[in-house]
């Protein structure tokens, strides 16, 4: 096991150095940073002169990703042109753990912008996949041990109607009920924007009671989908051999389903859930966008939007190590759930 890990993380270095590269060309293709420096305005051409030298923008593309990845001792940046620095010169490169300064956060830190959004980001979508996962195990099961009945059908029915609907239909079909709708009846209503009420505060309740609508727009297709891969998983598992000897020596139902069944059937949604969750980094663009979540998808959207190269760099590497660490999560999983795969 511990060969395997090893192997596998020497795989992983040049794998992230080739998507670096490639993110880097896509990012320096995609916008002019100097082109507001991330404010409002329209940079003066003295300005731009001046900022071009001193980012490195005038080297070639090569020599750009060189400084990004190692580090330069350029001056102390001026971005506004007023004599006093908003950057520290000496950057460090991102192989020591330095993505640059934030263009549109006026010199912060980038790693710094995307550290104070992770917990917010988190904090949403862990219990969105936690709320997946069970919902979906909890259906497809229950669906599976009663093919073709009745029940069945309702669920086989809600699950893929639930499963073809748009996250922004289901965000704001839920806003119209549970808050619009709820209010006019003179109900409890759900918040639809931010965290919390400022004129409350940043409370615990006050989070939690934000956190309903959003984390379930996140898990309801999710759910749908997953449940049908365990529904399948499922019935496949207890039409085999080994399920007729544990049911014919007097098994009860509950031991053969959730011990023999399940465990052998969990294996295509490790898939699934290891592909998800690197992405709970990422967050959740249409889902945070619409109910005004200060999360990454957020963060990565406004970024994006004016060319904040370092912040926007930073947060695709930081998922792209995630993507990769999973992985092999997701593998040694798979080993300890079957006995029959090796990974040695």
């Amino acid at each position: 096991m511990t060969r395997y890990i090893i192997r596998r993380i020497l795989q992983a270095i040049p794998l992230l150095f080739f998507i670096s590269l490639v993110l880097f060309i896509l990012m320096m293709n995609m916008g002019d940073p100097l082109s507001t420096m991330g404010g409002r305005r329209v940079t003066r051409p003295s300005d731009r002169e001046r900022l071009t030298r001193q980012l490195g923008l005038d080297k070639p593309l090569h020599i750009q990703y060189l400084y990004w990845l190692i580090g330069n001792d350029w001056d102390e940046l001026d971005l506004d042109g007023d004599g006093i620095p908003e950057t520290a010169g000496n950057r460090k490169g991102v192989l020591r753990g330095d993505f640059g300064n934030s263009i549109v956060s006026r010199g912060k830190p980038a790693l710094e912008v995307i550290w104070e959004r992770i917990p917010n980001t988190l904090l949403l979508m862990i219990p969105a996949e936690i709320v997946i996962v069970l919902g979906a195990l909890s259906v497809g099961i229950y669906s599976a041990l009663r093919q073709y009945s009745l029940t069945d059908h309702v669920i086989t029915t809600a699950t893929f109607i639930g499963y073809s609907m748009p996250i922004f239909f289901i965000a704001l079909l839920t806003m119209f009920i549970f808050a619009v709708l709820f209010k006019r009846w003179g109900l409890p209503y759900l918040p639809t924007v931010g965290m919390f009420d400022p004129a409350v505060g940043k409370t615990i309740p006050q989070v939690l009671w934000h956190m309903v609508l959003p984390v379930f727009s996140i898990a309801a297709i999710s759910t749908a989908g997953y449940s049908r891969y365990i529904r399948s998983t499922m019935l496949e598992v207890l039409s085999q051999d080994y399920i007729r000897t544990a049911k014919s020596k007097g098994l009860p139902q509950r031991e053969v389903v959730f011990i023999h069944a399940l465990k052998n059937a969990s294996l295509p949604i490790v898939t699934i859930i290891g592909l998800d969750l690197p992405f709970l980094l990422a967050g959740a663009l249409v889902t945070e966008s619409i109910f005004a979540w200060p999360g990454m998808g957020r963060l990565f959207i406004d970024h994006l939007e004016r060319a904040d190269v370092p912040v926007v760099m930073g947060i695709m590497i930081i998922i792209s190590i995630a993507v990769v660490f999973f992985q092999l999560v997701t593998d040694i999983t798979y080993a300890w759930l079957d006995p029959r795969i090796h990974l040695e």
